[in-house]
């Protein structure tokens, strides 16, 4: 492993977990604190586990992708809030979150279940760092496969909860038909009128008038 592998790998490790303290000077609520907590350890998890097994390579093709989503994520919210129009930042990120799945599990395949499983040597050797067996293999697949699913069931539902809530927004509210409001008009015309003049408020003609008088 050369010094900036390692040295990507140290600062990726030391930033998450420092986002743990975060947590507490962040104020962030304790509702939040859950969902931060998942999100914090599954970065923890997957480049702790890179690290230590040796996939150092792979863990640096898959992180690349990854982030590039991510910052054009936040890229977009920055946009959005200047302009709640906009919303092409989030359509494209969208198509490449999915991509960015596909292209994780398509190259978690390649590398571990195909490449490693041709390798010559296949024997566990903490000395040399050789974690290049079968249940090391099935559990690394497992974990990328389990994570994967797992982001795009959250992305399934933030986009059905979004969609909710424009449609709900955009609902057309419903409109009286103008015939109806013609028909009262016309019922109150009648009502109000003496020999075709309308009288203001509805207040009695004064030949109505006169007539009551008398």
């Amino acid at each position: 492993m050369t010094f900036q592998v390692k040295f990507f790998y140290i600062l990726q490790l030391a930033y998450w977990f420092h986002a743990f303290p975060e947590l507490y000077f962040q104020k962030t609520k304790k509702e939040d604190i859950p969902r931060q907590l998942v999100y914090i350890g599954l970065y923890l998890f997957h480049i702790a586990g890179a690290y230590l097994l040796n996939l150092n390579h792979l863990g640096l093709v898959l992180l690349v992708p990854h982030y590039f989503v991510e910052f054009l994520f936040h890229i977009s919210r920055l946009f959005y809030f200047t302009d709640e129009k906009y919303q092409k930042g989030f359509s494209l990120w969208a198509v490449l979150f999915v991509l960015g799945r596909l292209l994780t599990l398509i190259l978690s395949v390649l590398t571990v279940g195909f490449g490693l499983a041709r390798a010559e040597n296949q024997k566990l050797d903490f000395s040399t760092g050789n974690f290049n067996v079968l249940a090391v293999r099935i559990a690394v697949l497992a974990s990328i496969c389990i994570t994967q699913a797992f982001m795009m069931w959250k992305f399934i539902n933030f986009q059905l909860r979004r969609w909710r809530e424009h449609s709900t927004f955009q609902a057309p509210t419903v409109k009286k038909k103008p015939t109806v409001a013609k028909g009262r008009s016309s019922r109150k015309g009648t009502e109000n009128g003496v020999n075709g003049t309308l009288t203001s408020n509805g207040a009695d003609s004064p030949r109505n008038r006169k007539e009551k008088s008398s």
